[in-house]
């Protein structure tokens, strides 16, 4: 079983959601699907222009991550061009409830625990106490793992 997706941030919807060919009737359109991380690489890479390890930070994941969405990204906005196809861009992620959701967060300094809204990321501090010291606890509507069950074998 592949480990839940981290919550990661999303400055926010785009502009536009769907883009076509002109002349064309969406109803004889094949649609190419960019999800709303996707989207956001594509943003962060190829208009505001920084390098994917700045890029990476910004949304919250790892370099080689954000190296494997942008590629996807690049590879459906460049498929959807070349062979004029309808080009949607998601606002939600439906297919996987809480990808983007709410973070849960707890400190360990105050015991304080509150959740960040949509795609907002690691907040600077604890609202309770103004301190550092806490942790994200996972996406809010993503269930955690629950625990190993200890082995009933002698």
């Amino acid at each position: 079983m592949p480990r839940p997706r981290c919550c990661r941030r999303v400055s926010g919807a785009p502009a536009c959601k769907s883009f076509r060919p002109m002349g064309v009737p969406v109803a004889e359109l094949e649609e190419v699907t960019l999800a709303l991380d996707e989207y956001e690489a594509i943003r962060l890479a190829d208009h505001e222009g920084l390098y994917q390890e700045q890029a990476a930070e910004r949304m919250g994941v790892s370099r080689q991550t954000f190296g494997r969405t942008l590629e996807a990204a690049r590879g459906k906005v460049a498929r959807a061009l070349v062979l004029g196809l309808l080009l949607n861009i998601e606002t939600r992620q439906d297919d996987q409830p809480g990808a983007f959701g709410p973070c849960a967060f707890a400190c360990q300094g105050c015991g304080h625990t509150w959740e960040d809204p949509l795609a907002t990321g690691r907040p600077p501090c604890c609202p309770g106490c103004k301190g550092t010291n806490f942790r994200n606890t996972g996406c809010a509507a993503t269930p955690r793992r629950a625990a190993a069950k200890p082995s009933n074998k002698p």
